[in-house]
């Protein structure tokens, strides 16, 4: 199993409005600190801003709706886990806000979806996953590379 970290850059940013929000689905703002405002200007936002109560609601959905298009469905309950299949070769996309982990058994597939996916969006391809979740304990054991915590006990 192939496994990329994809992580997107500025990803509110590249959320879309969601319709609800602010007055008739426009956001409307003042003037950066430094400008001058001026009467015949009004400011509207096209893109979320990050610290908007709504910017993650809003990249979530831009992200579901892009995977949606490429024929990715939800694993289960989970909201951050799709799934497809193409050319007979099954993907797991795993997304934790703007850091998406792409699984697949054949290369060619996984470098093709990750290929879409930094076209759609502004991003970096962070190489293989050869550690996850290192922040919580968990490491790529020395002797298998398999993920094991300190506590482990190993058999000799």
């Amino acid at each position: 199993m192939f496994c990329d970290h994809v992580d997107i850059s500025q990803a509110f940013v590249q959320g879309d409005l969601l319709p609800g929000v602010g007055f008739n689905g426009k956001v409307y703002i003042s003037p950066p600190p430094g400008f001058t405002e001026d009467d015949g200007y009004i400011y509207q936002l096209r893109r979320p801003l990050c610290g908007m109560p709504s910017a993650a609601r809003a990249w979530h959905a831009t992200m579901s709706a892009y995977l949606k298009t490429q024929g990715c469905a939800l694993v289960g309950f989970e909201r951050s886990m799709w799934c497809v299949t193409t050319n007979g070769n099954t993907i797991l996309v795993a997304a934790h806000i703007d850091d998406f982990i792409i699984a697949c058994a054949d290369r060619a597939t996984l470098d093709a979806f990750r290929q879409g996916l930094l076209a759609r969006f502004d991003g970096t391809y962070e190489g293989d996953v050869h550690t996850y979740l290192r922040d919580v304990g968990l490491y790529p054991c020395p002797h298998t590379h398999e993920a094991w915590h300190p506590s482990h006990q190993r058999s000799e």
